[in-house]
């Protein structure tokens, strides 16, 4: 994909969906990586977690992100849900080919239920001394080793002959583990994981959902 092609998310106080997100969120990551490469055009309101706006909580409760609200009022939730409502609206690179729904399905669920239970142990095992560092590390890498197998079954990708949903749901999670520990990474022998993520951190299309933009204030009058 050229940069020429992304479409930037607008700011502007419009009748667009609005998507709030926070910019190092892997799971906003990935909705942003969606809508901007499907080329839809969204109000971003980047929230800082320890400071959520009402308007958030009023749609989710929860108050996590990210959150998408459609211009008929429909409430997604969920970065997954968001993903697939881009790419049924424009798939220009076949992220979401028929013959591999499933095996997408399949993967990010593994990717969401299992690795990133241990990632999150690892980023931070002080909360977690039950066990050390090495300890859940040791268990994310069982999922590097799967993923490594299936960029060399696939010459570079995960799934197909070129980037899917999955490589792209995938990815900020697999980036937010690496940066634990660069060096730790880097000398592992999983030398496709690090091109793969190497190319997808240095693509424009990773430059462009990565901008920096101030925090998000409601106005009360």
């Amino acid at each position: 994909m050229k940069e020429s092609e992304l479409m930037p998310i607008s700011h502007d106080v419009t009748t667009l969906p609005i998507l709030y997100s926070f910019r190092r969120c892997p799971y906003a990551m990935r909705a942003r990586l969606a809508i901007t490469n499907s080329k839809i055009n969204v109000e971003l309101r980047e929230v800082i977690l320890k400071d959520k706006p009402a308007a958030l909580l009023a749609l989710s409760p929860k108050g996590t992100v990210p959150v998408l609200q459609l211009v008929e009022g429909q409430v997604l939730e969920e970065s997954i849900d968001i993903m697939y409502w881009a790419l049924q609206h424009h798939d220009p690179d076949q992220w979401l080919p028929p013959l591999l729904i499933e095996s997408i399905k399949a993967l990010i669920q593994e990717n969401d239920d299992e690795f990133k239970f241990w990632l999150d142990r690892y980023k931070y095992a002080d909360r977690h001394p039950e066990h050390s560092s090495e300890f859940y590390r040791t268990h994310c890498e069982c999922w590097f080793v799967k993923l490594e197998n299936l960029l060399v079954t696939n010459k570079g990708f995960l799934l197909a002959d070129h980037y899917t949903l999955a490589d792209m749901a995938l990815f900020p999670f697999v980036r937010q583990c690496a940066h634990v520990d660069r060096e730790w990474f880097l000398q592992t022998p999983y030398i496709h994981l690090q091109a793969w993520l190497d190319t997808l951190i240095g693509s424009p299309l990773f430059t462009t959902v990565m901008q920096k933009h101030p925090q998000w204030k409601e106005i009360h009058v």
